[in-house]
């Protein structure tokens, strides 16, 4: 059965992750420009606010203390809690059209960040790797692109792939990944869901599985990717097949992750902004965080190495 979070209402919640030393959740309110956290019991937690200048797309927490965050316009450093935000790269991109969305580290501590065209009127979002490793000058290189809302980000356990969602082509995306190198090669499709029917509401008959959005990987090395407006999660083999879908309370789920000390704690973000008040009435824990109980545990977080 979920669990609602206390005190957990988002506009839009996204980029949800575990941090093991502290044994809190962080996630991000995007258009309420707020970074959040637990802080005490997981149960009965109190959440801390801090607001930011731009839209956050995603975050990671760093090994050496503090927080990356991809703000609308480029990737910043932050060494603690509420602290300065210093800009350590900028991608040369219309800032009035086009901002960070989804991301995190992989697992050699490269921070992974891809961006949203918000006029969805061309396939130039593309997906970037930070690597500031050693203490080395930051550098960025652009990983994988022609996409409208980059999502789905996630990262096999044996380093050898990496998936990543255009959640507007409905399409989720493999590349086999040599990861020392940090080379992609062998593109192709892993699993592309049907479009939105037309005129179709949470309230028709028609079926509408929903459109990828945020993913996460367990122990197994099975895709967990939240389908907007469909309502669920779905979990998905190496190999394609969907092994199983987990509905939700909400309409709108938008980023899974793995936490709790044994990692079999699933939280999912959620989303109310934008959505019909007869939606949000029948799904009062829209924007809110759920989680839910898994027999399969997720893997640990990985933090940004600078």
């Amino acid at each position: 059965m979920w669990t609602t979070l206390n005190d957990s209402l988002s506009q839009l919640g996204e980029s949800p992750f575990w941090h093991p030393a502290e044994r809190s959740l962080y996630w991000l309110d995007i258009p309420g420009r707020a970074v959040l956290r637990t802080r005490g019991d997981i149960a009965r937690p109190e959440i801390e606010r801090w607001n930011v200048p731009t839209e956050p797309g995603c975050m990671a927490p760093a090994r050496t203390g503090g927080l990356v965050i991809a703000l609308r316009d480029g990737v910043y450093r932050t060494r603690e809690w509420g602290g300065e935000l210093k800009p350590i790269a900028r991608v040369d991109h219309d800032v009035r059209t086009m901002r960070f969305n989804d991301g995190k580290c992989d697992p050699l501590g490269r921070f992974w960040a891809g961006t949203l065209n918000e006029a969805k009127d061309r396939t130039n979002a593309a997906l970037y790797c930070l690597d500031a490793r050693g203490g080395r000058a930051p550098t960025l290189t652009q990983m994988a692109n022609e996409a409208t809302t980059a999502n789905g980000l996630a990262f096999s356990p044996d380093d050898t792939t990496v998936y990543w969602a255009d959640t507007a082509a409905h399409r989720v995306r493999a590349w086999t990944w040599a990861a020392r190198p940090n080379r992609l090669s062998n593109p192709r499709v892993f699993r592309q869901f049907g479009d939105k029917p037309a005129g179709w509401t949470a309230e028709s008959l028609v079926r509408y599985e929903g459109r990828p959005d945020g993913a996460t990987i367990d122990a197994a090395g099975h895709y967990w990717v939240a389908m907007f407006e469909g309502g669920q999660l779905l979990r998905f083999a190496p190999s394609g097949e969907q092994v199983s879908a987990l509905p939700t309370p909400v309409q709108c789920p938008t980023m899974p992750c793995f936490g709790g000390d044994d990692l079999r704690t699933l939280f999912v973000t959620t989303a109310r902004r934008g959505r019909p008040v007869a939606e949000l009435e029948q799904r009062p824990a829209s924007g809110h965080v759920l989680s839910i109980r898994v027999a399969t545990p997720g893997l640990p977080v990985r933090f940004f190495e600078d």
